[in-house]
């Protein structure tokens, strides 16, 4: 039985090991995706005005139909 354990209890501790980091690595990817999301709505928000900007120009500019 004690070849067993010797066997199998560093391969369960390495195991745990693995996860943990993955677990990290899982972590680590949330926070940067948060991030990029954060990034893409500001862009979002940004291109928007954007939109109503040049709304605004080709009105003053009787460049399209009011």
């Amino acid at each position: 039985m004690s070849e067993i354990t010797d066997i199998v209890v560093p391969m369960l501790r390495r195991l745990e090991e693995d996860l943990a980091s993955v677990k990290d690595d899982m972590r680590m990817i949330k926070v940067r995706m948060t991030g990029v999301e954060e990034n893409m709505a500001g862009l979002n928000r940004r291109m928007d005005r954007l939109d109503v900007r040049v709304e605004r120009i080709e009105r003053r500019r009787d460049l399209v139909e009011a």
